[in-house]
């Protein structure tokens, strides 16, 4: 196992070409993107593709997004590339869009949770790219992490998931959005997005006209990750407290003290506005201010693996507006309190 410590602004392209060369035998790397760390194999390896699925001990029917580094790359993973996809690639990318486009015959099923769609993303990350480049094969990468739990926005996270059992970790500090990207499908009419990301619905809407929400769960097959399992999950129970700031804090308050005195230890995730009021429990995570819905998007999953390094048993968390990233802090907090 090699932790590579590289400098995002001034690479060194021999780390670049050991990891690319660890890929090409058929292993994985753990890699930044901008949104979270990556583990990833080459795409046209099946039996590196299956690594991924063993470590993070994921599910075989949940998909995995494939990361690109040119736009010609499409056309080695989807067919029937529509106007409307090209218009958002151009865009959006590098950008944490994921499209979901037609297959082609070349992509294992076993990429695609056999569906007869693929997941692309080219990401805005200078070291993905390199890696992307120096591999010469699209790499296809879901989060460094084991399935289920937190997404790793830094290397200490996917480390303490994976140890030894990855081969080379590219190392390029913590990850600037640190929420997973946007998925849009594009094979329906009107697009509908399958999670919610960093580029929001409003702005697609910019683009395409009429976009939806996917709302239920999938009974059968999912399209893209973060659908039919439950994701991003502490190690605690998380309870969500909805209702204006006032109500959260009275309802919030009142879950700690009875859970305390059942004995269990209580963590709260918090906004800087009402922090102060949870001085009852054993941990508060602050993640931002009401306002400042990127930064509190930027903390969210080092707030929840922070949980699981205190021990806590039950995580109170204050809901947020539904507004911009918002909604995909939600997403992430609902999937999260699933049991």
């Amino acid at each position: 196992m090699k932790i590579l410590k590289i400098n995002p602004v001034h690479i060194n392209y021999n780390f670049i070409k050991q990891a690319a060369r660890v890929l090409g035998r058929g292993s994985l790397v753990v890699f930044p993107t901008e949104t979270v760390y990556g583990v990833g194999a080459d795409v046209f390896n099946e039996q590196a593709v299956a690594k991924i699925f063993s470590v993070k001990q994921r599910p075989t029917d949940n998909p995995l997004i494939i990361h690109i580094a040119h736009l010609s790359d499409l056309k080695k993973l989807a067919r029937n590339i529509s106007p409307q996809t090209r218009l958002l690639a151009k865009h959006f990318w590098p950008g944490p869009l994921t499209l979901i486009l037609p297959k082609k015959l070349e992509v294992s099923q076993a990429v695609t949770g056999k569906n007869d769609t693929v997941a692309v993303r080219m990401p805005d990350h200078p070291v993905a790219l390199a890696l992307i480049k120096a591999l010469k094969s699209p790499i296809a990468a879901p989060s460094a992490n084991l399935s289920g739990k937190p997404s790793a926005t830094d290397i200490v996270h996917a480390l303490s998931d994976f140890g030894d059992k990855i081969d080379v970790y590219l190392d390029a500090g913590p990850a600037k959005i640190g929420l997973e990207s946007t998925v849009l499908d594009l094979t329906v009419d009107p697009p509908e997005i399958l999670r919610p990301g960093g580029i929001t619905k409003e702005v697609l809407q910019n683009f395409l006209g009429h976009v939806i929400d996917h709302k239920h769960y999938p009974k059968n097959k999912a399209r893209s990750p973060g659908m039919k399992y439950r994701h991003y999950a502490p190690n605690a129970r998380l309870v969500l407290v909805t209702g204006n700031q006032q109500a959260m804090v009275k309802k919030s308050r009142a879950l700690i003290r009875r859970f305390k005195k059942d004995g269990k230890k209580v963590g709260v995730i918090a906004s800087k506005e009402t922090a102060a009021h949870y001085h009852e429990a054993d941990y508060v995570a602050v993640l931002s201010t009401r306002r400042n819905l990127k930064m509190a998007a930027h903390k969210l999953f080092r707030a929840l693996r922070k949980f699981d390094d205190e021990h806590m048993d039950i995580i109170i968390a204050e809901t947020f507006p539904e507004r911009g990233i918002g909604k995909a802090i939600m997403n992430r907090l609902q999937k999260a309190s699933i049991n």
